[in-house]
């Protein structure tokens, strides 16, 4: 995943540099921006490098990747980020710190603060169901996954009773037939060994 802010730099025809970078109205209010948005779908890859490349139809050798995540400073930018930044271009894309000054930052801490803890409220019902639905699935496939257990046994204990039954049935059936062919040709002395005449 790409940092934000980042860019593609390259050099145009006079050797200066040109960055290509994407804005909020770029992926939100333009045809590439709709293809964009259906190709990289996270919001770490839709303002990442794949993303810019594919936007501007810029070959992956083409220029070199850049990326900043310290907003300390302007001075960490290129002008024309830092003109894109005023302007606001970028929102929805992150929150960095460093661009507000302590007392609105403070605000938006407390805001977020606020945010998250309505959230978790929100989110505490349904992920409770959850939990409980999921437990109740769990259990119910343990209890399946044990009759189901327990019929197989008790399948393959009966099937093997019954093999061993059919086994020991043909044996003895077996045994008899050529007892009796055996015992038969013998009954006539001249079938016997010289012997046994």
């Amino acid at each position: 995943m790409c940092e934000f802010l980042s860019c593609v730099k390259t050099k145009d025809k006079n050797g200066t540099d040109k960055y290509y970078f994407l804005t909020h109205d770029l992926i939100h209010n333009t045809p590439r921006g709709e293809i964009i948005q259906k190709k990289y779908p996270g919001q770490g890859e839709l303002v990442g490098h794949a993303a810019i490349r594919e936007c501007f139809e810029l070959r992956s050798n083409e220029g070199e990747n850049w990326e900043c995540d310290d907003f300390s400073t302007p001075d960490n930018f290129p002008s024309i980020i830092v003109k894109a930044i005023k302007r606001g271009e970028f929102r929805g894309f992150g929150e960095p710190k460093g661009l507000l000054s302590a007392a609105p930052y403070k605000a938006y801490q407390e805001a977020t603060a606020a945010a998250d803890k309505a959230y978790q409220e929100a989110m505490a019902a349904p992920y409770k169901a959850y939990q409980e639905a999921k437990a109740a699935a769990d259990k119910a496939w343990q209890e399946a996954t044990a009759a189901a257990d327990k019929a197989w046994q008790e399948a393959t204990a009966a099937a093997d009773k019954a093999w061993q039954e059919a086994k020991a049935a043909a044996d003895k059936a077996w045994q008899e037939a050529t007892a009796a062919v055996f015992w038969d040709l013998f009954a006539n002395p001249e079938n016997r060994a010289e012997a046994w005449r």
